[in-house]
């Protein structure tokens, strides 16, 4: 039957099919593989990316737990993540702002350089895309951009901590 499941439920809504929403979609799977293809132009691991993606873009300071938590890694290998990136020169242990007896991390003037130089071609690219536009298109644009930014801001923030539980561990 068409529109129902080998499983016998009904089929879960389609999700928007607006040309403007399918090209969002794509923009945000093709996110993945260039956070991966950051990595390889900078020889580290993808998860070493995540992470000074995570220091840079955060508006406060983090420290290992949160790093790790960002990252869903454990404890023990969210330390392991930042001995290795600041052994790299890429991160450096900095007291912090608001808490004597706590540290924080930060990506080093040296990584940020790294990172904008292996993004050029991207950013080029994205530069000559934006002044193809009006001025008009480009503010719909930045506004549309921004108006998704908070829709997926907000998804994030009311995700249940810990995921639902499965049929298996129900029974």
């Amino acid at each position: 039957m068409e529109g129902v499941p080998s499983t016998g439920e009904p089929a879960p809504a389609a999700p928007p099919s607006s040309e403007a929403a399918r090209a969002l979609r794509e923009v945000l799977r093709i996110a993945g593989d260039t956070r991966a293809a950051l990595a390889r132009r900078l020889g580290i691991g993808a998860t070493d990316a995540a992470a000074i993606d995570h220091l840079v873009s955060s508006p406060e300071p983090l420290g290992p737990v949160e790093l790790g938590n960002r990252l869903g890694i454990r404890s023990a290998s969210a330390t392991t993540l930042v001995d290795r990136l600041v052994q790299a020169g890429h991160v450096a242990r900095t007291p912090h702002p608001h808490d004597r007896r706590r540290l924080s991390l930060e990506v080093t003037e040296s990584a940020v350089g790294e990172v904008l130089e292996a993004l050029r071609p991207m950013l080029v690219g994205v530069d000559r895309a934006v002044a193809r536009l009006t001025p008009e298109q480009a503010e719909a644009t930045a506004t549309f951009l921004r108006e998704v930014a908070e829709v997926m801001r907000d998804y994030v923030a009311t995700a249940p901590e810990e995921p639902p539980r499965t049929r298996a561990d129900r029974a």
